[in-house]
């Protein structure tokens, strides 16, 4: 997330609907990524405060501001619809005169639009299935109601599913711990059902998925009875030099979903840690970096070498962040920002996934940051 400020000078943060320094009202722009005071025009349509085109584009508050959703994203002036891309791709919400159900709504479209947000920096596509049936998305947000069979949070055809009781501390911690999970968050359900998403759309069909195969295995394996298998028996003993977590050792579609989501946490994070000029080059924390070595088997059309060495950075990087965003949180006596350790053979999945993510644009990948990319120490020589 970009730092962003009121023209009062107040910060702002990617929820607010209103400057708490001066009270102007604040929205966010999605397409340029902006986020601030606006000012009103005329007709109801609104203007972002201190716009440097002449004239300055004109927009409409999405509908849904002042609704359960508290929506702060701008409608362009120029189309037709009355909300945002965002809130288009709910297609379903919970009943709101039930006693919980606002506050869970108001949980998962702030995480939603926060996901959405970084699918749109990547270029990725997000059309509601409003506009496009068969290759669209949409979100399905449903409470399990007593007498009705429950609520199954997943995706299938475009469509994901959720469960609204996610959006609960007590209902998520209780199934978290019940599966054994290291963590369990709503921003990581929805990146987690996204992966099944594009899946479909970015590698089922085309000159990935050989590739994905011979990574992650063959996805024609039976998923009924992986799953069924997995929870009766566990995962195998071997999973964590393979895969990201156990669950991802159940089936091939599910290891590709888990290292997606993470790959989404991974650039998300460290983009914002960049932005906010978080500097960690003087600290202590020295690992043994992975190397070009590490994705060298991989089946892919030609890379050039500074794309993966690139890719790389951002993973040591990473490493070297989160150690030390895991003590600052047990400082607080607070779980671990990032309770997972990435092998060889994960790193080499996501970056399969970062190659098809970027698809024609991974030899552009940038580096880095300077305050994260500092030379990286062997562990073993100190």
């Amino acid at each position: 997330m970009q730092p962003s400020q009121c023209t009062c000078g107040q910060p702002l943060f990617f929820d607010n609907t209103r400057c708490l320094g001066c009270g102007a009202e604040v929205a966010y722009e999605p397409f340029r990524r902006r986020l601030g005071a606006v000012v009103a025009a005329v007709d109801g349509l609104w203007t972002v405060s201190g716009d440097p085109l002449d004239p300055p584009p004109l927009f409409r508050l999405c509908a849904h501001r002042a609704a359960a959703a508290a929506c702060n994203w701008l409608v362009p002036a120029s189309e037709p619809a009355a909300i945002c891309l965002s809130c288009r791709l709910t297609r379903t919400l919970p009943p709101l005169d039930r006693p919980r159900n606002p506050a869970r709504l108001l949980h998962l479209e702030s995480a939603k639009r926060r996901v959405v947000s970084m699918l749109q920096r990547l270029g990725l596509p997000l059309v509601p299935k409003s506009g496009d049936p068969e290759h669209g998305l949409a979100f399905d947000f449903l409470e399990s109601l007593p007498g009705e069979p429950g609520v199954i949070t997943g995706h299938l055809a475009g469509a994901i599913t959720l469960n609204v009781a996610e959006a609960d501390d007590d209902y998520r911690e209780k199934n978290r711990e019940s599966l054994r999970e290291p963590y369990r968050t709503v921003i990581g359900h929805l990146r987690h059902e996204l992966g099944h998403y594009y899946w479909d759309l970015l590698v089922r069909d085309t000159h990935w998925l050989e590739p994905f195969r011979q990574l992650f295995g063959d996805e024609r394996a039976d998923y009924g009875e992986a799953l069924k298998k997995h929870y009766a028996e566990g995962p195998a003993p071997d999973w964590p030099g393979r895969c990201i977590s156990s669950y991802a050792s159940s089936h091939p579609w599910e290891d590709w979903a888990e290292t997606w989501a993470h790959y989404l946490h991974v650039r998300s994070t460290l983009e914002t840690a960049s932005v906010y000029r978080l500097d960690i080059s003087q600290s202590p924390v020295r690992v043994t970096p992975f190397t070009a070595d590490v994705v060298h088997t991989l089946p892919l059309p030609p890379v050039p070498p500074e794309a993966v060495e690139a890719f790389l950075e951002w993973i040591n990087a990473w490493i070297r962040l989160t150690a030390v965003l895991n003590e600052t949180a047990r400082s607080m006596g607070q779980p671990d920002t990032y309770p997972f350790v990435l092998s060889g053979p994960v790193v080499e999945k996501m970056f399969l996934v970062h190659c098809v993510v970027q698809g024609d644009r991974v030899a552009k990948t940038p580096s880095p940051p300077d305050t994260l990319a500092v030379p990286v120490r062997d562990g073993r020589g100190g």
